[in-house]
């Protein structure tokens, strides 16, 4: 019996990358022919994976290429691929990211405010540090620095993870008011949050790292 379960790969249809369904981001084809961004990988049906950031996609999209790899991936010629699939990819993936904030917000996961969460930091509480794109450079710095002190790097990060949004819809995804620094409390719901970050950022920005 082995050890560990055999994850199944997927490959992207444009640069041919394998992955794991966690890695790539599933495209599902509605009745209509349309392709539609599927991110959770819940639509049912043949589904078609791509690897490549939007600025690569939008590329393939202008030149046809990306249609005619969706057309041999769902082995039909009726697909339909709309001009803003990347922005439509990138709007579901910023969903995703902010539901899952909401869920750990409402099950008592994380906290805010730069106080609390430079107390929790030091005292080696956090186990994922979050600014609000729109945060101060001052701010950034004294947070990332407490969390520095409570064992940050032990986690494999040097600072904490910028949010591709501001504090306006941060706020509005947790139900708080102005919500700037988010600190991660529980392991599981910080590893939850980083997964469904991490392809948010990786699709807009695939140099931005993990901090």
């Amino acid at each position: 019996m082995a050890d560990g379960q055999h994850t199944p790969e997927r490959t992207c249809i444009l640069s041919r990358r394998t992955g794991s369904r966690d890695e790539l981001i599933r495209l599902a084809l509605a009745p209509d022919g349309q392709v539609l961004p599927d991110v959770r990988a819940k639509a049912p049906g043949r589904g078609a994976w791509i690897g490549v950031s939007r600025a690569e996609l939008d590329a393939a999209n202008a030149k046809g290429k990306l249609k005619g790899a969706l057309a041999r991936a769902f082995k039909t010629g009726e697909v339909i691929v709309p001009g803003d699939l990347g922005e439509r990819i990138e709007a579901a993936l910023r969903r995703a990211a902010l539901d899952r904030l909401g869920m750990e917000a409402r099950s008592g996961n994380l906290i805010n405010g730069a106080d609390r969460v430079e107390q929790a930091a030091r005292m080696g509480k956090v186990h994922l540090l979050l600014h609000a794109a729109d945060a101060g450079a001052d701010g950034r710095k004294r947070l990332d620095q407490a969390w520095r002190v409570g064992g940050a790097e032990e986690l494999s990060h040097r600072q904490g993870l910028v949010i591709p949004t501001d504090r306006t819809i941060l706020s509005m995804a947790l139900g708080r008011e102005n919500v700037v620094h988010v600190a991660l409390t529980d392991p599981a719901a910080a590893a939850r949050v980083l997964h469904a970050l991490s392809r948010w950022r990786a699709f807009i920005d695939p140099d931005a790292g993990l901090g």
